[in-house]
This record gives structure tokens, sequence and C-alpha cells, in this order.
């Protein structure tokens, strides 16, 4: 059975404080526990150097606290960028719950059940990426600043199927998305998911960035003028491999100061289904995005992006 969409300002407004209300809850170092998970990694996540829990956090952590103490680290001036970790030195960049992290990392403070993720890469390319999946179930569990985000799923027609399978994933994962018509999303706080092919999804202001390379979305593939084929892009932005039929993409990027917008998508239907299969945290970790090419009669092929030669 198809659920009903949500056109009703009532109803949607409803919906929304729903999910507000559950995000509202927040998971501190209470709710959430006492641990936050640490990946270290280099490349865009294709080597891992190091991964972490640490347990029992004192109130009052912070992420440079927290990393000075398990590594040895080297920082700029003031003391809140890094220089080099284990003593491997470069561009590193910092993810909290898969958002990049602008700020100083001596005053970022921790909260329960955070993902913390410093990447060393060359950032030639993509001299910010504001988004990542590879902290899945992140930034849907807990957010940020120890408060959950609301999320809203948008779907485009005919992927009723691939939106289904959406839902269902991030519920497993404890998390409650409220349904809205697609192109009416709401909040700068709220993290929107976007399910459909590309060539329904592209108009969006934050998904509209795809289009315009990494150095505007932070996410390395592109796909063609009618949607229907998607280039891969290598760490230099340039193409490495097409896929066409069959194609899907699950990237995160985010427009301006808002929340991360997420796009589930692909070349077509096929590719927005095998997109939306590839939201679980074991075909996620560690990357930066992904993209997945989908064939009759044998297992999706899954491309860490940006992908290699």
């Amino acid at each position: 059975m198809r659920h009903p969409r949500l056109r009703q300002p009532v109803l949607l407004a409803l919906t929304l404080l729903l999910v507000a209300g559950l995000a509202g809850c927040g998971l501190g170092a209470g709710e959430g526990g006492t641990e936050a998970r640490v990946l270290v990694t280099r490349d865009f996540g294709a080597r891992q150097l190091e991964a972490r829990i640490a347990q029992d956090l004192p109130s009052s952590e912070t992420v440079m606290r927290l990393l000075q103490r398990s590594f040895d680290v080297k920082t700029g001036s003031g003391g809140g960028s890094v220089q080099s970790i284990d003593g491997l030195a470069g561009s590193w960049f910092l993810y909290v719950n898969g958002v990049e992290s602008d700020a100083d990392a001596a005053h970022v403070k921790l909260h329960g059940g955070d993902r913390i993720w410093w990447d060393q890469h060359d950032p030639g390319a993509a001299p910010h990426v504001p988004a990542v999946v590879g902290s899945y179930p992140e930034p849907f569990a807990h957010g940020a600043d120890g408060k959950r985000y609301p999320v809203v799923l948008e779907c485009a027609d005919e992927v009723e199927d691939a939106c289904r399978t959406v839902s269902d994933r991030l519920a497993a994962v404890g998390v409650v998305a409220g349904r809205q018509t697609l192109g009416t999303g709401v909040g700068e706080r709220t993290v929107r998911v976007l399910v459909g092919r590309w060539a329904d999804l592209r108009a969006d202001q934050a998904l509209e960035q795809i289009d315009r390379g990494p150095a505007a979305s932070g996410v390395f593939a592109r796909f063609g003028e009618d949607g229907r084929l998607l280039d891969l892009l290598d760490a230099r932005g340039r193409n490495v491999r097409t896929l066409g039929p069959g194609a899907g993409l699950v990237a995160a990027t985010r427009f301006e100061e808002q929340a991360p917008t997420w796009a589930i998508t692909g070349t077509d239907a096929v590719g927005v289904e095998a997109a939306a299969r590839a939201l679980e945290e074991r075909t996620l970790q560690r990357r930066f995005a992904i993209a997945i090419a989908a064939a009759a009669g044998s297992r999706p092929t899954v491309y860490p992006l940006p992908t290699v030669r």
C-alpha cells in the first residue's frame, strides 16, 4: 500500500512537531552513553590509520583533548588546528557526526555517542567537503551538540519502494523520519533525505551544488545533462569512470549553514533502489560518498568516492 503524501499544511506541521519533539529529547552524555568513536584515516577514508572507542568521557571533554590523549599530535598556532597526527603531516579535516567542523577543535565539546573522524587528504579539488556519509548512522542518530536533528524524508514520484527502504533503514537505527512533499524542506536544523532519480532532484537548492562539481558540493561525482549518466571523479576532480543505467549515488552536502542534505539518487529507478539498499553502516563506513552499479542477476558494485584510477 502506498503511503499517503503529506500535502495539507496542518498535517505537515503536526508531523514536523512530532519529529522535533523526539529530536528535542537530545542525546547527551547521559542518554547517549559516555563514549565516543574516533576514526583517523587518510586519502578520503581510503586508508584507516586508527579506530578507537573512548569511554567514560568527562563532561568537559573536547575533541582536541581526546585526540591528544590518544595520539601524538602537533598543533598549529593557538592549539586549535592539527598539523600532524602520529607523525603524519598535511591537511587534516575534522568531521563530527558526519559534518565538517570549521571550529577550533579545542573548543568543540564532545557528547556521548559522537563519532569523530579526522582525515588527512589533498584539498586541491575540494577545499571543503561539508558533509560525508561514512559516519552513518550519524548525523541522524545523535545530530549535533548532543541533540538530534529532526529528519525529513522527501521522495519523488515512482520511487515509492526505494523511499520505503530508506524509511525502514532509518527506523532500524532508531530514527523517525517525517514524510514531506519533494521540494518543501523546512528548517536550517532539519536533515533532509531526498530520494529519487537525479533528474527529479537536481533542482534542489542544496543538491544542485553537485552539478557544479566537488569544489561546490564536496561530492566527487557528476551526472550528465539528462541525468542518465554518472561520472565518478578522482581526488583531483577528473572523470575516472562513467556509469549508465542502474547507477546510484549516496552522498551528502550542505547549503550554506543548513544541516546536511542527503541524496539517495540514481540515473533511473533501479539505481535509486540500489542506493536506498546501500543505506547501512557496513556499506557506508569510512566513505565520503559512494556510487553503485546495479546489474540484473549480480550483486551491485560499490565505488567509494572519490575513486581511484
